[in-house]
């Protein structure tokens, strides 16, 4: 029975789907205009996490998640580069799936963008002044009346009086109320524009995703996820717009992963204290930053380091050791760890308590490789499959285990594969021939450049890199 802790209510719910076998997720996705950060990655991971979860628990599910490719940032940035804006975003979308696919983030079934749903941010905007909840300012913008919506403030806990009292009243004077947010934006001079009932303009940021999700999922959908950071105001006025505009509930399910912290502060592009993923894989294999971003509660801080991403290496390499040399079959899964992973899961998605129980599997499967071969294949499909709904364990494990750490390719003091496997032979004939200086010194030379043997009494059984 799946619980998962919803924001708006602020308790674990007992997950009931509107329609019976079917679910329909949205997830607010990347603006843009720059490479994709470690924070970006949490958000792709989690929620394709999520999804992976879904459909294993027999869901047809729809999964959305959105680009934003008309924003203020976007504008700035191509106006910087000289470039024509939809060239700046098509290079970083693309960047973006490169990681996506490096980091095994399985596609969304839809991925609309804000440029191509103009008309039916049009289309809302409309309903909304239509219903007195929308005004055109003194500067020709279009702004959602706040205090017009009953409920705002719901979701982050703000209370709107509190919100009022520390908000400085602007300058213009465009809006009637400072909380007031901008729903279409009047064009200025080299910037983008389209047609619109007000005059030439662009969208404002909220009501893209209000329109993306409705269009895609309908007025009401199940589950609406994001970072912590776009609880307020993004996604609490994309519950005043959509609610505003439609007359109905918005969404019953609202699910914020928390955030990246680096020196316990949020890793964020406006503090300048954050890596790309490109920067990250360069050091760390993609499946080693995967298996650290699922090693915590996604609702809790994820503190990053190199020491701890050096730790899920290590971890990960645990999980692989115990499953080389096996051959998996389909097997029937074993019961016990079934479940046990399952109850994690069902438990708001609790992927640390789901990787804690693949240890244990890992831990049995090493006690009966050599007692019981039947229990060992059970055990090895088992984690297998199990680990396969985390997104990890999915490559070969020797060629994982033999295989270079990521950017160290080009480096050519690294031994080869065809080095290293003479290098033992050297070793095994120094050992032969009672040289025993010579086979622990190359011993120590492979063990300098990250090589660890793993040797038995009749001679090296396997090796791996470190």
């Amino acid at each position: 029975m799946l619980k998962i802790y919803n924001t708006l209510t602020r308790e674990k719910e007992l997950f009931t789907p509107r329609v019976p076998g079917k679910v329909g997720m949205y997830v607010c996705g990347m603006t843009v205009y720059d490479y994709c950060h470690v924070g970006h990655a949490r958000v792709m991971v989690v929620f394709d996490t999520v999804a992976r979860y879904m459909r294993h628990s027999g869901y047809e599910l729809t999964y959305v998640r959105n680009i934003t490719d008309i924003d203020d940032k976007i504008i700035q940035r191509a106006n910087q580069n000289g470039e024509v804006f939809t060239a700046l975003t098509e290079r970083f979308i693309e960047a973006m799936h490169e990681d996506e696919r490096a980091l095994a983030v399985l596609p969304p079934d839809r991925e609309p963008k804000a440029s191509e749903a103009i008309d039916d941010i049009i289309a809302m905007i409309d309903a909304l002044i239509a219903k007195g909840l929308a005004y055109v300012g003194s500067n020709g913008d279009v702004f959602y009346a706040v205090t017009k919506f009953a409920g705002y403030g719901q979701l982050s806990g703000k209370n709107l009086d509190d919100l009022q009292a520390g908000e400085r009243v602007d300058v213009d004077l465009a809006k009637r109320n400072p909380l007031d947010f901008v729903l279409w934006k009047m064009a200025k001079a080299n910037e983008p524009a389209w047609s619109s009932p007000w005059g030439m303009g662009r969208p404002g940021w909220h009501i893209e995703c209000s329109a993306m999700s409705t269009c895609c999922l309908g007025n009401h959908f199940d589950i609406h996820g994001g970072g912590m950071d776009l609880q307020f105001p993004h996604h609490e006025n994309e519950i005043a717009q959509s609610e505003g505009a439609t007359g109905e509930h918005y969404v019953n399910y609202w699910m914020h992963n928390g955030f990246v912290r680096i020196n316990e502060e949020k890793m964020s592009k406006s503090l300048g204290n954050f890596f790309t993923v490109r920067e990250v894989l360069q050091r760390f294999r993609p499946e080693v930053v995967r298996f650290f971003i699922l090693s915590s509660h996604y609702r809790s801080p994820l503190n990053y380091s190199d020491e701890h991403l050096n730790e899920a290496g290590v971890a990960l390499t645990r999980l692989y050791t115990s499953l080389r040399g096996l051959e998996i079959k389909d097997e029937p899964l074993d019961e016990n760890y079934k479940v046990r992973f399952e109850q994690a899961m069902d438990d708001d998605f609790n992927t640390a308590v789901a990787i804690s129980v693949l240890f244990d599997l890992a831990r049995e499967l090493n006690k009966t490789k050599e007692s019981d071969p039947t229990k060992t294949r059970q055990l090895a499909a088992t984690l297998k499959a199990l680990a396969s709904l985390l997104g990890i364990l999915q490559e070969d494990p020797d060629s994982f285990l033999k295989g270079l750490a990521a950017g160290e390719a080009s480096d050519d003091s690294v031994f080869s594969e065809d080095d290293i496997e003479q290098l033992i032979q050297d070793r095994l004939n120094a050992k032969q021939s009672k040289q025993w200086a010579l086979a622990d010194s190359i011993r120590d030379e492979l063990k300098a450049q990250g090589v660890v043997l793993e040797d038995a009494p009749n001679g090296t059984t396997s090796w791996r890199r470190e």
